[in-house]
């Protein structure tokens, strides 16, 4: 868990509130990260204050108005919660009034890849220089691994060779958001083609169990910023128009698993309604509530549903029929 250093006149009841949430058992470490914004900004702007103002909250609110909606809610979301439990023993403390939430209309929309997308994007990851080296099983692996599992990228990245169970088809994700371990079912292709690539990872980089299974050609563990770039250098390759404001993100491909899933669910007449909870468990999601964020309604999908619906109104109406 990384440690935040702090070092405005609150840091002290910043650093409580954040032990304070994290025993809760939340891992709060993104919040984290936005607390230690506000106190960076009572650095530079307010170090010699004694207690939180009006004045302060509205200066830190400007000093991000030029980032996007959704970024500039979640930052004031967590000063607010702090500014509401100083309050409780400090009645000096100001607590603002909460945020609108932002519109569904700026948030933002992922894209949903296509089958024929999705092969395009593996086959050209394939395809990536230098040919002799492990890199392109690498992000074929991984992007692979990310669409068909719907793991999270930061998942993806902590995975070790002791984390796959090859005889079980097993994937094991130590730490998933909010501290939750869980074992990830794989589909017996998808487990194959894990055990190809460590065959091949193996001849590279450290060979001990908890050394990372996803490396770079430095072998090192890979990291965000790398990905992302080779990610869009696919895209490209591929014809998919992509830019940083609208995607399409690699966290879009999780996504992806959950609305082909859930056409798959149509397709072979299942009870979707039955099975979402395990999809959420399966996901790391805390409820179904999480989940139903990632199930966005396509052309396909919403064909799916049509159908369902009009059979199911063709048979209650001749049901009807036949009693009367």
């Amino acid at each position: 868990m990384q440690t935040i250093e702090l070092h405005s006149w609150l840091s002290g009841q910043i650093g409580r509130f954040i032990e304070l949430r994290r025993l809760s058992g939340t891992d709060y470490s993104s919040q984290a990260r936005l607390l230690g914004y506000f106190d960076r900004f009572l650095v530079e702007q307010y170090p010699n204050g004694s207690f939180v103002t009006r004045h302060m909250i509205d200066h830190y609110m400007q000093s991000f108005s030029h980032l996007r909606p959704r970024v500039q809610y979640n930052r004031f979301c967590v000063v607010h919660q702090l500014c509401r439990h100083i309050a409780q023993t400090d009645p000096n403390c100001y607590v603002p009034e909460p945020m609108r939430c932002v519109p569904a209309s700026k948030v933002f929309h992922p894209y949903i890849f296509s089958e024929q997308e999705i092969r395009n994007l593996l086959s050209a990851a394939l395809a990536l220089p230098p040919s002799e080296s492990l890199r392109p099983q690498t992000y074929q692996t991984l992007f692979g691994l990310l669409y068909t599992t719907g793991i999270r990228i930061g998942e993806a990245f902590a995975l070790t060779l002791k984390d796959f169970n090859s005889e079980l088809d097993l994937l094991y994700i130590t730490e998933g958001k909010f501290r939750k371990a869980r074992w990830v079912p794989l589909h017996p292709s998808t487990s194959r083609i894990l055990s190809q690539y460590i065959e091949h990872r193996l001849r590279n980089g450290q060979k001990t169990p908890d050394s990372p299974l996803f490396i770079n050609l430095r072998t090192h563990r890979l990291c965000h910023c790398t990905v992302y770039q080779t990610f869009r250098q696919l895209l490209e390759k591929c014809g998919i128009g992509h830019n940083k404001h609208t995607g399409p993100r690699i966290h879009d491909l999780r996504h992806t698993f959950a609305v082909h899933k859930l056409l798959a669910w149509y397709q072979d007449k299942l009870d979707v309604n039955a099975r979402l909870p395990a999809l959420a468990t399966y996901m790391g999601h805390v409820s179904v509530c999480s989940t139903h964020i990632y199930l966005h309604p396509t052309a396909e999908l919403l064909e799916q549903v049509n159908n369902r619906f009009h059979k199911h109104y063709l048979h209650n109406l001749k049901a009807k029929g036949g009693k009367s």
